[in-house]
């Protein structure tokens, strides 16, 4: 299972967007500071995640994700494509 996560800094409201095996273990990372372009606008929340079958499955809605360049529209394509996100609580699976 590969996932395709979007983080939102706590200070600031900026995006991040990623792709994972292990999205726990990321956004750790992420919040740790191991991620030098995310490092600076810690401490980071997981806003959206999606899961996918493949890895390229995943690389492919990054792609995608990161070529959204407003926040409506990244807001808009989470809602239409069944991302998880913070107002659907459960396990990360």
């Amino acid at each position: 299972m590969f996932f395709v996560y979007i983080l939102e800094a706590k200070e600031n409201k900026r995006f991040y967007i990623g792709q994972t095996e292990n999205l726990e273990e990321r956004v750790k990372r992420h919040n740790k500071g191991y991620n030098l372009s995310t490092r600076a606008y810690i401490p980071w929340d997981l806003k959206w995640w999606k899961d996918f079958e493949t890895r390229s499955e995943a690389i492919k809605i990054e792609r995608k994700l990161k070529g959204i360049k407003k926040r409506e529209g990244l807001e808009k394509f989470v809602r239409e494509n069944d991302f998880r996100g913070v107002a659907q609580p459960g396990p990360v699976t």
